[in-house]
């Protein structure tokens, strides 16, 4: 299945199966997880990147046990709008998951989503080692509630 125009990502989902969302880091990939209706997203999980093959066995296991239907990847678009080698990145880790499982994947444009999560935290004063512990999964939360909110 190729990458899905975010319109086409509803129908593409089986019923009542969760959607994932990512925030693909250089060192993490931050995971949230949205409820079976599709409405709410929840930060969830954080994966410490290693090799693309250790990291998409993990990915799919989640997959898997959570029952997850398809993905909403953040796509770091620049803030001119253009795609730099960040998005080529991303790019590429859609290509080699898809190549390992079929699976519903649409991206997000993910701009500010992890400025506006650490600013967040730092009004609720979260501890720097805070921060650093759950802002990852925050700005998938992010991603896909917006994701989520956007094709309802």
């Amino acid at each position: 299945m190729p990458l899905l125009p975010l319109a086409e990502l509803r129908a593409a989902l089986p019923r009542h199966a969760r959607v994932m969302g990512l925030d693909l880091g250089s060192k993490t990939i931050g995971l949230a997880l949205s409820d079976v209706l599709g409405t709410i997203a929840s930060p969830f999980d954080t994966i410490r990147r290693t090799k693309f093959t250790r990291d998409a066995e993990i990915l799919l296991g989640l997959i898997a046990t959570h029952e997850v239907g398809g993905l909403v990847i953040g796509l770091p678009v620049e803030m001119d709008g253009t795609e730099g080698a960040r998005c080529q990145s991303t790019r590429s880790f859609i290509a080699n998951l898809l190549a390992l499982r079929d699976l519903p994947i649409a991206v997000w444009d993910e701009r500010l989503s992890t400025a506006a999560v650490t600013r967040t935290l730092l009004e609720a004063d979260a501890s720097r080692a805070r921060r650093a512990e759950v802002v990852d999964k925050m700005a998938a939360a992010y991603i896909l509630q917006g994701a989520l909110d956007a094709i309802r």
